[in-house]
C-alpha cells in the first residue's frame, strides 16, 4: 500500500520517473481531490500538485482540507510537501534548498481545521515539522552534495501578491528565515490528521526590499525551473533510501 505523498507546488506539477501512473479523483466531505498513484524507483508513491492541474488554483484558494483528507482515506501515512519561496535570511537565497523547522502564520480566512462543532481538536503543534522525514531529506540533500540549509522559519502569508519591503522587515522582526504561502493550514491540518509531514523548500527570490532589484515572475520562474531539478534528484534518492 502507499503510504508517502509528495505534494507538489509551483514548478513540480509531476513526479519524474513514476511509472504505473494512475490518477484518482478522491471523494472527501469537504470536497475533491485529485492524486496520482504509482511507483518511483520500485517503491509505491502518492503525487499530488497542489494548485491543481496546469497550477490554476491561487494558495488561498486551495482546498488544503480536501487535500489532506483524500491523502488520509488512500491510507497515507507520511508526506513531504514541496514548496517555492523567498529568501529572509542571509543563508537562503535564489537557488537554495531549504529543510524548515517552524512555522509562523500569517494567513486569514482559510479553512484550517477538521475541528467541528462537538468535535474540539487540540493537536500539540510545537514542532510543526516531522523530525524523522525531516532527517531523511537532509541525509538526501547532503549525499548527493547540493547546498541547502537545515533550518529555517516559514513565515506563511495569505497571498496570492508578494510582501511589500516593510512586510519583509516585520517578518524577518518576528524571526522569520523564509516566506511563503502554502505551508498553512497543510501543515496543521497534517498533524490534525496524524501524517507525519516534511518540507523541502526552494528559494525563488530574494524577500522584497533586501536588494535594490524589483521582483518579477520571469525571474522568479527562472529559478525555479533550474531547481525544481535539484528536488527531482533529491526525491529519487529520498523515497527509495526512505522506504526500504
Amino acid at each position: 500500500m502507499t503510504k508517502l505523498a509528495i505534494i507538489g507546488g509551483s514548478g513540480l506539477n509531476q513526479l519524474e520517473g513514476m511509472e504505473n501512473a494512475q490518477q484518482r479523483v478522491v471523494e472527501t466531505r469537504y470536497g475533491t481531490a485529485e492524486v496520482t498513484l504509482g511507483e518511483l524507483h520500485g517503491q509505491p508513491v502518492a503525487f499530488m500538485p497542489r494548485h491543481g492541474e496546469g497550477h490554476v488554483l491561487p494558495p488561498h484558494q486551495i482546498n488544503y482540507r480536501a487535500n489532506i483528507a483524500a491523502l488520509k482515506q488512500l491510507g497515507i501515512e507520511q508526506v513531504v510537501a514541496c514548496n517555492a519561496v523567498g529568501g529572509i535570511h542571509s543563508e537562503m537565497g535564489p537557488g537554495k534548498l531549504v529543510v524548515p523547522d517552524q512555522i509562523v502564520d500569517y494567513t486569514y480566512g482559510r479553512e484550517h481545521t477538521f475541528a467541528e462543532q462537538g468535535d474540539v481538536i487540540h493537536i500539540d503543534f510545537t514542532y510543526p515539522y516531522d523530525e524523522t522525514l525531516r532527517s531523511f531529506l537532509l541525509a538526501s540533500l547532503t549525499r548527493l552534495e547540493i547546498p541547502h540549509v537545515d533550518f529555517g522559519v516559514y513565515a506563511c502569508t495569505q497571498g496570492p501578491r508578494l510582501e511589500s519591503a516593510a512586510e519583509i522587515v516585520r517578518l524577518k522582526r518576528d524571526g522569520c528565515d523564509l516566506v511563503g504561502m502554502t505551508a498553512m493550514p497543510e501543515a496543521a491540518l497534517a498533524r490534525e490528521a496524524g501524517l507525519a509531514y516534511a518540507s523541502l523548500c526552494l528559494v525563488a527570490n530574494w524577500g522584497a526590499g533586501l536588494t535594490e532589484d524589483l521582483i518579477t515572475m520571469e525571474e522568479i520562474l527562472q529559478v525555479i525551473a533550474s531547481g525544481v531539478e535539484q528536488i527531482h534528484q533529491v526525491l529519487s534518492d529520498f523515497i527509495p533510501s526512505h522506504c526500504n
